[in-house]
């Protein structure tokens, strides 16, 4: 695979007729693009028959169970992509392409590009089982009984083991020493800078006054790359807000960046490809709510998606704000003006209180527990004594960005209210990477666990936590700090975060030959899309989305069904995704083997 993406147009194009020449073949003796499909379609119904066909003379007779599992999925693909009613859908019609580039139309090579002729080279293959993604050799593991088979199975198991290991070491946790030597330097630096001592460090009211916002604060205390320069300077030229706590800068590497602190940075320093984006939305007056959440928001500070469990926002910023947030749209700086008003709150309480089918509420925003160990006392106190609510959740990213934050004063308040039998307080986190781990967090995490209150996690998998068995590394050490992963999101199509977003197959493939080696309690987390409006979609199973479409720049597009699918008919959603093909050019230009990645074309 990794030869695909260096290679010209035209290469490819012979690699696709030498992946079917019965395809291309259909297409030139075709007289015209209808008869092609009719034809199409019936040779891909027999070549499905024969994928399980037992008869000697079968092309397929001999294949590889899982190739053959293979070419079912692509042939399912691929007669998708070619039906008339995906074409009236999306506008497009790669059959037609193909038709035009089979007949050597002079214009048609222009019209595509290299990442549309990737994705029907590793279709066409797939269909005629030589993905190369299984081995075709017959010396093949089987289950046999005794000892000796025992043994060869558990080898077999090691060598998948020391797979984890060997990428695992790539990566570091915040518990490497080191990191922690180097942060605590840093660390240091800070309080020098801003005239403080260690004490004020675990004054989490002191982080708040010394939120970096400004590049020459920032350049004052880490090297910034060129890039990350012209992109804060945009964002304030622009009043685009960025926010870094102290604690989090600490966790920056002073030196500039390197690949333990590159996930860390790109949270929280807008790019300029991000800011350009933010300015066009607003230039074009585009509605940056990607969610739809007003229209999800029966009354102001709630949205619902989901039958018992809403969400309810009573103050919209963060100590720090991240890059990629699905809410950037109404974040705002922190200060007093973006906390909604009490009587906004208790008329959302009343609303809560009359809907009896309500029995959790999410409390998020924006970070909730920035606020006040008095005001959240009042307003989860208000929450627990609607009689209904059996669960309260917080939604925040405190534990990451600010762990002095959990203090006695707001655990006394969580102890208030968390009844056992009768109501559970619950707290929703976001570490992205295992390098965001640190001691200050464990000892966070520690006193929460300590009531007897659940941790959980939510990963947004983006770019930057993308490659080989780096968020597996993150579910390990989640666990053993006492949190157990929830979901693992997949980016969705905002525009302005195009530098964070990483195809669906990426994050199939990753929970499928990654994730599955890890045990049961450590990938607990459901890999999800959340489909605008109507909520969470599940990627664990192709029935609830499919792709529909590839177009000529070689961007799939899905049809997604919403939770609802059983229940109801016609809630779908198509989404454009971003290519593989850009995606494995980035980890190239990154370092990355892309031959790590070879089966990623057939996820889908």
């Amino acid at each position: 695979m990794k030869s695909w993406i260096q290679l010209p147009k035209e290469k490819l194009i012979e690699k696709l007729w030498a992946a079917e020449p019965k395809i291309k073949s259909i297409l030139q003796n075709s007289k015209h693009v209808e008869e092609a499909r009719f034809i199409i379609f019936d040779y891909l119904n027999r070549l499905e028959r024969d994928l399980f066909n037992m008869r000697s003379d079968t092309y397929f007779v001999n294949l590889n169970i899982i190739e053959k599992r293979n070419a079912k999925e692509c042939i399912r693909v691929l007669s998708n992509v070619m039906r008339t009613e995906n074409e009236y859908l999306t506008g497009t019609s790669p059959l037609a392409m193909l038709f035009d580039l089979a007949n050597e139309t002079p214009e048609m090579p222009h019209k595509i590009n290299e990442a549309f002729l990737c994705e029907f080279i590793a279709l066409f293959r797939g269909i005629t089982g030589k993905s190369g993604k299984h081995s075709t050799s017959k010396e093949i593991f089987k289950m046999k009984d005794g000892r000796k088979s025992a043994i060869v199975r558990s080898n077999q198991l090691d060598d998948y083991a020391s797979l984890i290991r060997r990428y695992s070491r790539r990566y570091k946790t915040g518990f490497d020493r080191n990191i922690i030597r180097q942060r605590r330097e840093l660390k240091k630096d800070i309080l020098t800078y801003f005239g403080a001592e260690e004490s004020q460090w675990q004054d989490y009211l002191w982080h708040y006054r010394h939120i970096i916002k400004d590049i020459k604060t920032l350049s004052g205390l880490v090297r910034l790359e060129p890039g990350e320069v012209e992109g804060l300077t945009c964002a304030m030229e622009n009043h685009i807000p960025f926010e870094i706590t102290p604690h989090y800068l600490s966790l920056f590497n002073k030196a500039g960046r390197t690949d333990y602190d590159r996930q860390i940075r790109a949270q929280v320093i807008p790019s300029l490809q991000y800011c350009q984006g933010v300015i066009e939305s607003r230039k074009m007056g585009i509605d940056m709510d990607f969610m739809g959440e007003k229209s999800t928001s029966p009354i102001d500070g709630i949205t619902r998606r989901y039958p018992e469990i809403l969400i309810l926002k009573p103050y919209n910023s963060c100590p720090q704000i991240c890059v990629y947030c699905q809410r950037n749209w109404e974040i705002k700086n922190i200060d007093d003006t973006v906390q909604m008003s009490r009587k906004k709150i208790r008329e959302a309480l009343a609303w809560i209180q009359e809907h009896e089918n309500i029995t959790e509420v999410l409390i998020t925003g924006g970070d909730p527990l920035t606020l006040k160990n008095d005001y959240l006392d009042w307003l989860i106190g208000e929450v627990a004594g609607i009689k209904h609510i059996e669960r309260i959740r917080i939604g925040t990213r405190i534990p990451v960005t600010l762990p002095f934050r959990i203090n006695e004063g707001l655990l006394e308040i969580f102890r208030k209210y968390h009844e056992w039998g009768k109501r559970e307080i619950a707290v929703v986190t976001h570490f992205e990477h295992a390098s965001e781990i640190t001691p200050d967090s464990l000892e966070a995490v520690k006193k929460i666990k300590l009531l007897g209150m659940n941790v959980y996690n939510q990963q947004v998998f983006t770019y930057f936590n993308s490659r080989r068995f780096e968020t597996c590394l993150l579910r390990k050490t989640l666990k053993v700090s006492g949190i157990d992963p929830y979901y693992a999101f997949s980016t969705k199509g905002k525009e302005e975060t195009i530098d964070f977003r990483v195809p669906i197959a990426r994050i199939e493939q990753e929970r499928r030959e990654e994730a599955r080696l890890q045990p049961g309690l450590v990938r607990m987390d459901e890999p999800v899309f959340n489909v605008p409006r109507l909520g969470k979609s599940p990627l664990n199973a192709w029935q609830d989305h499919e792709v529909i479409m590839i177009l000529p720049d070689g961007r799939r597009i899905y049809r997604f069904y919403s939770w609802e699918v059983r229940l109801v008919t016609a809630l779908d959603y198509l989404y454009t995704d971003v290519t593989i093909y850009d995606y494995l050019k980035r980890l190239a230009a990154d370092g990355e083997n892309i031959a790590d990645y070879s089966t990623l074309w057939y996820y889908f």
